[in-house]
């Protein structure tokens, strides 16, 4: 972590906890650090999807209603 780390206080469930603990001390990296990586990891996942979505923005809409339509027209339901 970079010396311009911010300090929070985070609240855990007790499980989750200690297998925190646990994994700090299996691969010697800071629980700190695993959160860090953890946050960044969720973080990325969310702008993936978010460029998806962006990516397919301009596509027809289509109803829920339409799509089990054409199931039922296809013979699929």
């Amino acid at each position: 972590m970079s010396t311009l780390s911010k300090r929070a206080t985070v609240y855990l469930d007790p499980i989750l906890y200690k297998a925190l603990k646990i994994k700090s001390a299996e691969t010697s990296k800071s629980m700190s650090k695993l959160i860090d990586e953890a946050i960044r990891i969720s973080l990325a996942e969310d702008a993936e999807d978010l460029a998806a979505f962006e990516k397919r923005a301009n596509e027809p809409l289509i109803s829920f209603e339409d799509v089990l339509k054409e199931l039922k027209k296809d013979g699929r339901i």
